[in-house]
């Protein structure tokens, strides 16, 4: 077993990581204040080929692996970038473009993966509804063949740059009968008929990814706009992209840890108390340490799934395992980071408290950390 990058990740993380403190960082604070999407960054990041990395060079992308796009979003986190444009970025390149890189036509991949590469086309994935979160399979949304068409008919919820997208992945059912496998899933342009934000969503945190409620009133669309075959949108386009949702989307989940014991360790060799600085003190120190074997826990999981995913190795379990620990570990590490800056974690002066609030959404958003126990439990056990 090899633990150790090569020296062109090596290099590539510490590239990643400086075009994040350069470029994204210094503006972050602003951005969230006013709840703003860093359009001028997002160009950026495309120019660099991060929105692209996992697709094939044909279709515009860098052809990365798994571990690589992983290692990307590691070290944009590590480097200040905002956990919000992370989400937005996941978003767009996992959930909203391996779909269509896995099990896209060629004719489907031509058309969006270039644009989607360069960020000139922003993506996103319409599967949760207001009645259906943790249970997908409930949704609601119709496709109803008509002649070459098929016309939806629904409603999708807490959809990630569903204000921005000018595409959206959207599972609808096709046969009711069928249950799970009656789902289909569509590649919706934004600018077709019946495609409407219903309404921007104002967040606790990660402000600057723009967040909606999509309605679809007799939205036209023709077949060719099927993603895969009918039928085949929860367990087909669904489970193809759930270890990469749960696994390398979580990834900046860890360079957000990294970057917040840096400022903790910054700010306990500054920040005096009783004469002395407060790293000093065991209460203070111990904290810090505590933090630190998190991050190194939950940069493996990542990494591992990864590895796997490039070796063609089935993760289901791996992945849960690991979107639960990390996103989890996120939190308790952004907890930490607020409770070492004191007062001062507690107001907007210092990003800790920022962090707080974008951590708590990884232990909701892809799964829930009760259902990846559900589903850890029984993968362990079985149905009993």
């Amino acid at each position: 077993m090899d633990f150790e990058l090569s020296q062109e990740q090596k290099a590539f993380f510490k590239e990643v990581k400086d075009f994040a403190e350069k470029e994204i960082a210094p503006f972050t604070e602003e951005y969230d204040r006013n709840s703003e999407f860093f359009w001028d960054g997002w160009k950026k990041m495309g120019d660099m080929g991060l929105l692209g990395l996992p697709f094939p060079e044909e279709y515009g992308g860098s052809d990365a692996g798994a571990l690589d796009t992983a290692i990307a979003m590691d070290a944009f986190a590590a480097g200040g970038g905002d956990a919000g444009v992370s989400l937005s970025w996941g978003a767009h390149t996992i959930i909203g473009g391996v779909p269509i890189w896995e099990m896209g036509t060629e004719e489907q991949k031509m058309q969006y993966l270039p644009p989607m590469s360069t960020g000139e086309k922003i993506s996103s994935f319409g599967l949760t509804e207001p009645d259906a979160g943790s249970d997908a399979a409930s949704i609601k949304t119709t496709a109803v063949r008509d002649g070459d068409d098929y016309i939806i008919n629904g409603s999708k919820m807490f959809i990630t740059n569903g204000p921005i997208c000018d595409l959206c992945i959207v599972f609808a059912v096709t046969d009711k009968e069928k249950g799970a496998a009656g789902i289909s899933t569509f590649i919706v342009d934004r600018d077709t008929p019946g495609f409407e934000v219903s309404r921007e969503l104002d967040k606790m945190g990660n402000r600057t990814s723009p967040t909606a409620e999509l309605a679809f009133t007799d939205c036209r669309v023709p077949a060719s706009a099927m993603l895969g075959g009918e039928g085949e949108g929860f367990y087909g386009i669904g489970k193809a992209t759930l270890e990469w949702e749960r696994a390398i989307m979580v990834a900046p989940a860890v360079g957000g840890m990294e970057c917040n014991i840096n400022r903790c360790i910054e700010y306990a060799k500054e920040r005096t108390q009783f004469g002395r600085p407060i790293g000093k003190f065991q209460a203070v120190a111990f904290k810090i340490a505590e933090m630190k074997c998190l991050l190194d826990a939950s940069r493996l999981l990542v990494y591992r799934v990864a590895w796997m995913k490039d070796q063609g190795i089935p993760a289901m379990m791996e992945a849960c395992v690991c979107k639960l620990s990390v996103t989890e570990n996120c939190v308790k590490v952004a907890g930490e980071a607020v409770q070492i800056f004191g007062g001062y974690g507690y107001i907007r002066e210092y990003p800790v408290e920022r962090t707080l609030r974008d951590a708590k959404l990884g232990t909701i958003g892809a799964g829930t950390s009760e259902i990846q126990k559900l589903v850890i439990s029984r993968l362990l056990m079985g149905k009993f």
